[in-house]
């Protein structure tokens, strides 16, 4: 039985969700839901019951002194309410937690009993997978959904992806089959730089989340943590020749095939968002754990994995990842 006492009466709640692991690389989805927790100072209402869906010896619990007392913190999904003022007020369900081990279908379930007894009018995940993406561009955000009105609605993409898929997959088809609108958002990390935080890829993350729900969302440190990153991602390829290569490579192919995208509704989807921030200080712009992550094709890499396919001159090249951040790319999962 749900109980949740406590949370107020909300306003066109929506759902956002983002959950450790394979769908999310260089931890930019699970930060992104973390910055909206601590900027919107969110109330945890609810946490599921590890024991139902953890093997903890995949995610093991941690032990931490409180005032002299060992305590135990065991790995679960928690859910908090943020309540969003402004012009138009709309508040939302936060959802933060690891992929589940066991018991998707009931895990699912027990997530849209929360978003039905909320009144929750949309669920958005958000995911990231390593893609063939470099650094140096703005990072690709594929917004899909199941819902072939509701991808026209929004202007998303229809997901027409088929192969192995994560705990967001599996949510956003459990939405759609309860009738619950739901669409997930993931943003592309280059493979080769796939150790977490990403910031550039959290912040991508944001602004195209604020694009969708019609909320401003406070940025705070996030553009200029993006920027450093960048930087420093730019000094430690520079000093090795074969991955400065590789990276104009991606470039080349990534300017290649945006160029005829410079289209007016991006143009003018950015300059809304610099009227949105400019207020509030810096915003916008272009914008893992343990284990391996989805790729674009739906496969499987370690983190910070060089994959040779991902290599169009057919030589080999060591990973040489800069230590700075990852994420991946998912248009084509949900």
């Amino acid at each position: 039985m749900i109980e949740l006492e406590g949370v107020p009466e909300l306003i066109d709640p929506v759902m956002v969700a983002a959950f450790e692991g394979w769908n999310d690389a260089g931890d930019a989805a699970s930060t992104a839901v973390a910055h909206l927790d601590k900027e919107w100072k969110g109330e945890v209402f609810a946490a599921l019951d590890a024991e139902d869906y953890y093997d903890f010896q995949v995610n093991r619990p941690t032990v931490w002194l409180d005032g002299g007392v060992r305590k135990i913190t065991w790995p679960t999904t928690r859910l908090s309410v943020v309540r969003v003022g402004g012009d138009k007020p709309r508040d939302l369900v936060l959802v933060r937690g690891i992929e589940p081990s066991m018991r998707w279908r009931s895990f699912c379930n027990e997530l849209l009993g929360f978003a039905h007894e909320l009144g929750v009018e949309l669920v958005v995940v958000l995911g990231a997978l390593l893609g063939d993406t470099p650094h140096t561009r703005p990072v690709p955000v594929s917004g899909v959904t199941s819902d072939p009105d509701l991808a026209q609605r929004m202007n998303l993409e229809e997901t027409k992806y088929e192969g192995p898929t994560g705990i967001v997959g599996i949510l956003q088809e459990a939405c759609t089959h309860a009738g619950v609108p739901a669409v997930s958002l993931w943003a592309a990390v280059p493979h080769y730089v796939s150790q977490p935080p990403n910031p550039k890829a959290t912040l991508a993350l944001l602004n195209r989340l604020e694009d969708l729900i019609d909320v401003r969302i406070p940025l705070g440190e996030l553009p200029e943590d993006a920027r450093a990153w960048q930087v420093g991602v730019d000094q430690l390829a520079s000093e090795d020749s074969e991955v400065a290569e590789y990276v104009q490579t991606l470039e080349e192919a990534r300017d290649t095939a945006e160029l005829p995208e410079a289209s007016g509704e991006a143009i003018a989807r950015e300059f809304e968002r610099y009227l949105r921030h400019r207020d509030g200080g810096p915003g916008g712009g272009p914008g893992g754990s343990a284990g391996g992550h989805a790729t674009a094709d739906g496969g499987d890499t370690g983190a910070g994995a060089w994959n040779p396919k991902d290599n169009p001159s057919g030589r080999p090249r060591p990973p040489k990842p800069p230590r700075a951040g990852g994420e991946d790319e998912e248009s084509s999962e949900d």
